[in-house]
C-alpha cells in the first residue's frame, strides 16, 4: 500500500461515524448518510401516519354522536378511550423493539430521527434540536390538511371515502420508511440486559435486602467514583452484600445499574407533569404551532442564544416551563370567551335554540389557538425531543385521565332536572 492508499484509509476511518452501522451492518460514512437527507423521510413518515390518525381522530366525535347517534359526554368519552388505547398499544411495539428487533415504526420514530444527527460532531449537534421542530411542524401541517380536507369529505361526501383517504395514507407511512433504508443510521445495539429487566432488577434487589444495611456512602463514592449520587439511598440496598456467599454476589446489580434506576426515579416528576398537560392539551384543537415553530426556531432561539450563549436558546425545563404558563393563559382565555357565548345565547334567546348560530364573531376563537399553538411549540416539541417515545405514552394517559374527568363530571353534574355539564346542547352546559 503507497502513501496515498494509506491516507486515503485514514480519511475514511476519519469520516466513519462511531456506534452506527448501515443496512447491512457495515461501518457508516458520514458523507453519504444521516443527517436531513435521512431526516426528511422520518418526517414524511410522520406526516403520513399523522393525517392517519387524525383523519380517524379529529371527527370522530362528530360521527358517535351523528350516525352512531351517541351523547356529547359518551362521545368525548369513547373519543379519549381510542386516542389512548391506540397510542398506549406502541409500547408494547416499543419493548420488543428495545429488546429483540431494534428501532420499529410508531415507538421509534422519533428516535431513528434523532440517530440520524451525531452527538459527538459538532455541527450535526446543533441539527438535532431544529429537526425536533420541524418534525413537529410537519405533523402539524398534516393535521392542518386534515381538518380542512379530510373532516369536509367525511362530513359533506361520505364517510367510508373520509376514512379510506387515512387508511391509504396509513399504508404509505411505512413505504416512506423504507425508502430511506440505505440512506439512514442505524444505532449499533449492545449485548447488555434488556433495560427494563436491568432496572427491575435493582428494585427487586433492594426489595428483597430492606433489611440489611446499605453500603457506606464513602465506600460507594471508591468505588463508583463520580457516578454515584445520594439521592434514593434506599436503592442503595440492592448493593448490599447477601449473607449467602459470592454466588449471589455476583448477580447483584452494579452501582451502574443502581444509578439507573435512580435516574428513572429523577423523571418521574416531570413524566407526571406531562400526563397532566396531556388532559388539556387531548382536545385536538387546530394546531397553530404551524405558526409558532417556525417563528420559535427561526427568530426566538437565535436572540435567546445571544443572551444566554446556550446553543438551543434555553434549557427544557425552561421551555417546557414557559409551555406550560402559556398553556395556563390558553384554558383561562378559552373559559372566558365560551361564557360570553353563553351570555351572548342568553340575550339574544338562544338558550333552547341549539341548532340557530349564536351572533357573535369566529374571531373569538383566535386568541385561544393562538395560545395554544404558542404552548405547545414550547412545551411540546422539548417534551419530545427530551423522552423521545415516552412523551407520546403521557399524553395518552393524559388522554385516558381526561375520560375518566368527564365521566365524574357527567355523573355529579346531571340528574334531578339538571342538564350535566357536557350536555348535548352546549346552550344549556357548561363548557366553561
Amino acid at each position: 500500500m503507497d502513501i496515498s492508499d494509506t491516507e486515503t484509509s485514514m480519511l475514511q476511518r476519519q469520516d466513519t461515524v462511531d456506534d452506527c452501522a448501515d443496512y447491512r451492518g457495515r461501518p457508516v460514512h458520514r458523507a453519504n448518510s444521516g443527517g436531513w437527507k435521512s431526516a426528511l423521510f422520518i418526517i414524511g413518515v410522520e406526516m403520513a401516519e399523522r393525517l392517519a390518525f387524525c383523519g380517524t381522530g379529529s371527527n370522530l366525535i362528530t360521527y358517535l354522536t351523528g350516525p352512531l347517534g351517541q351523547s356529547t359526554a359518551t362521545a368525548a368519552q369513547n373519543a379519549n378511550k381510542w386516542s389512548g388505547t391506540s397510542q398506549l398499544l406502541p409500547l408494547l411495539g416499543a419493548f420488543v423493539a428495545d429488546s429483540f428487533l431494534g428501532r420499529g415504526q410508531r415507538p421509534c420514530v422519533q428516535a431513528v430521527g434523532a440517530d440520524q444527527f451525531d452527538e459527538k460532531h459538532p455541527e450535526e449537534c446543533k441539527l438535532k434540536s431544529p429537526f425536533f421542530n420541524w418534525w413537529y411542524f410537519g405533523m402539524c401541517t398534516s393535521s392542518i390538511f386534515t381538518h380542512f380536507i379530510i373532516s369536509s369529505v367525511q362530513e359533506n361526501l361520505y364517510w367510508g371515502l373520509g376514512f379510506g383517504i387515512p387508511c391509504i395514507s396509513m399504508a404509505i407511512a411505512p413505504i416512506v420508511f423504507l425508502l430511506g433504508t440505505k440512506s439512514y443510521r442505524y444505532t449499533m445495539k449492545g449485548n447488555g440486559m434488556n433495560p427494563f429487566l436491568r432496572i427491575g432488577k435493582v428494585f427487586v434487589a433492594a426489595i428483597r435486602n430492606f433489611r440489611a444495611a446499605a453500603p457506606s456512602a464513602m465506600a460507594l463514592e471508591q468505588e463508583a467514583g463520580t457516578i454515584y449520587s445520594d439521592q434514593f439511598k434506599f436503592l442503595n440496598k440492592a448493593l448490599a452484600v447477601p449473607p449467602d456467599g459470592s454466588e449471589a454476589y455476583a448477580k447483584a446489580p452494579s452501582i451502574s445499574e443502581v444509578e439507573e434506576a435512580k435516574a428513572l426515579l429523577r423523571l418521574v416528576p416531570i413524566w407526571t407533569t406531562i400526563t397532566v398537560y396531556g388532559i388539556l392539551g387531548w382536545t385536538d384543537l387546530l394546531r397553530q404551532a404551524v405558526l409558532t415553530v417556525p417563528i420559535y426556531d427561526r427568530v426566538f432561539v437565535p436572540i435567546a442564544r445571544d443572551l444566554t450563549e446556550k446553543a438551543a436558546g434555553i434549557t427544557m425545563l425552561q421551555r417546557f416551563g414557559i409551555g406550560l404558563f402559556f398553556s395556563v393563559i390558553e384554558m383561562v382565555t378559552a373559559a372566558l370567551v365560551e361564557m360570553k357565548r353563553l351570555k351572548t345565547a342568553q340575550e339574544y334567546g338562544l338558550v333552547d335554540k341549539p341548532g340557530v348560530i349564536i351572533p357573535m364573531d369566529v374571531w373569538w376563537l383566535f386568541p385561544q389557538y393562538v395560545l395554544f399553538g404558542v404552548s405547545e411549540s414550547f412545551a411540546v416539541v422539548c417534551l419530545q425531543e427530551h423522552f423521545y417515545d415516552q412523551y407520546i405514552w403521557c399524553c395518552r394517559v393524559g388522554g385516558f385521565m381526561s375520560s375518566f374527568l368527564i365521566s365524574s363530571i357527567q355523573k355529579a353534574t346531571e340528574g334531578n332536572g339538571r342538564d350535566c355539564w357536557f350536555a348535548n346542547d352546549l346552550n344549556k352546559g357548561h363548557l366553561d
